[in-house]
């Protein structure tokens, strides 16, 4: 088949994301490589007072500082900034004596005054720095700095670490946060800052290198992930490759919503499946047979021919669901599915017919594709989208790929990837079903559930982009082949 080798440790220790705790230890551990704090203070405020010179003119500048680590990198920032010749000011929440550690040294190198905190301390500023509270903040924004952020709302607004009321690990707002135009965060990102809505307030996001040794991941060992070419490989043919090596996929078809499962075969089909088998009811035969010619269309007279379709081994991953229906054959297509070896992914109708009686997970041959309402039928899971999907893989031992503008795929293991890359244009009916249909080719290629899920989201995303606006599911798999172009020559 010709599988590249497996993303290498460090290819995925570059789209590692961390959590507030996993961060502090990262910084904790950077001391044992003889990185103080204070140094690494000093690198991040150096690297926001560059990024804001990189994008912005001169022009008088407020740095809204917190009481803790956040608000000394911003007395970094707003030293490197005064010292290039910026006007600059420092607004504190608090007083400046009650700081303590780095954070006290950090405002100890700043030679101008120190404004209390509040609205009137804005004045002539053309540009805020935000860097009040960062990502570790447990309640909602409030007071002085609260104010202060509201009526900034309509300047330029660089924020540190994470804009100031969003949580790190969950992207959730917690009371009031600003939109940022840009964020500086360091190491590794945060999961808020790719999770809804955290996403829309980080603006764009610059990941800065303050002097933290690549080991310490090795120590933290973090099992979250940006979804992301660094995180899997996708299947590439030889010269000895041919269509019988390259995984066939089968795909169940319904007898009256046939557009989803067709969608979902020309995805697998576009994502390098070898062969395509549609199993068709009798009535629709001829639909899906004169639309799909790439496609082996098998007639299916009774629930038990599925099975017997299934019989043969080389048929090696199996899609049930677009446009499946919610009737007793849906279920029985899942149990035939679900009986043999071999990947098996379950979507739309399957999920909802399932609800209650899934099979036993399947490790890394099983994947589930819910939306939230999906999700909601299938599991009880409360909290955010990376936790509930973490829950409902550990729960059921399935890959759980919970879909969405920021789509989360979780592994039975605790592995995780969140996607970020999935435009607007997404919003369209049948654009599930070729998800589906793409997953479902990349595991008959022989990619494992989570890998497949990982790749399928992220390739669905560039191929919506590469179309753009007036996109509909159709469009989808006859964009596949220029992104896939780009990565086969990088």
């Amino acid at each position: 088949m010709g599988l590249n080798e497996p993303a290498s440790p460090a290819m995925r220790g570059r789209s590692a994301l961390l959590t507030v705790d996993e961060m502090g230890r990262a910084d904790r551990l950077a001391a044992d490589y003889g990185h103080s704090g204070f140094e690494l203070m000093r690198n991040a405020g150096a690297a926001i007072a560059d990024a804001v010179r990189r994008r912005w003119s001169p022009r008088p500048v407020l740095v809204l500082a917190g009481p803790g680590n956040n608000g000394g990198d911003g007395f970094i920032a707003a030293e490197r900034l005064l010292a290039a010749g910026w006007p600059v000011r420092v607004a504190l929440l608090g007083r400046r004596e009650a700081l303590a550690g780095d954070a006290a040294e950090a405002a100890r190198s700043w030679p101008g005054p120190v404004e209390p905190l509040g609205v009137e301390a804005l004045g002539d500023a053309r540009l805020v720095i935000d860097a009040l509270f960062g990502a570790g903040l447990k309640r909602p924004v409030s007071g002085a700095a609260l104010e202060a952020m509201e009526a900034a709302r309509d300047l330029p607004l660089v924020a540190v670490d994470l804009p100031s009321g969003i949580a790190g690990d969950t992207g959730a707002v917690l009371g009031h946060a600003p939109c940022a135009d840009l964020t500086v965060t360091f190491f590794r990102k945060k999961p808020g800052h790719l999770l809804l809505p955290g996403r829309l307030h980080c603006g764009e996001v610059e990941v800065a290198d303050i002097g933290i040794p690549e080991a310490v991941l090795d120590e933290i060992g973090p099992s979250a992930f940006e979804n992301g070419p660094d995180l899997w490989t996708l299947p590439f043919p030889g010269p000895e490759s041919h269509k019988y090596t390259r995984g066939h996929a089968v795909v169940w078809g319904g007898a009256e919503t046939t557009g989803a499962a067709r969608l979902a075969a020309r995805g697998a089909m576009r994502a390098g499946a070898g062969l395509v088998t549609v199993s068709a009811p009798d009535e629709a035969w001829p639909v899906y047979a004169a639309s799909l010619p790439g496609a082996l269309v098998v007639r299916r007279s009774a629930p038990k021919d599925f099975a017997r379709l299934l019989e043969d081994a080389r048929k090696n991953a199996v899609l049930v669901g677009p446009g499946a229906g919610l009737g007793g054959e849906t279920v029985a297509a899942v149990e035939a599915a679900c009986a043999r070896a071999g990947g098996v992914v379950l979507d739309a109708d399957a999920l909802t017919a399932m609800a209650g009686r899934l099979p036993a997970g399947r490790g890394e041959d099983g994947l589930l594709t819910p939306h939230d309402g999906e999700f909601a039928r299938l599991f009880s899971f409360d909290g955010d989208r990376l936790s509930r999907a973490r829950a409902a893989a550990a729960a059921s031992g399935w890959t759980v790929l919970l879909k969405g503008a920021d789509s989360v795929i979780a592994a039975p293991d605790g592995r995780a990837a969140i996607s970020a890359n999935a435009p607007p244009w997404l919003a369209t009916a049948g654009s599930g079903d070729v998800l589906a249909g793409m997953a479902v080719g990349l595991m008959a290629q022989g990619m494992a559930a989570f890998e497949a899920a990982a790749a399928a989201t992220w390739l669905h995303g560039e191929a919506a982009e590469e179309f753009g606006p007036g996109l509909i599911a159709e469009d989808l798999p006859n964009m596949l082949p220029a992104v896939l172009r780009r990565m086969f020559a990088a």
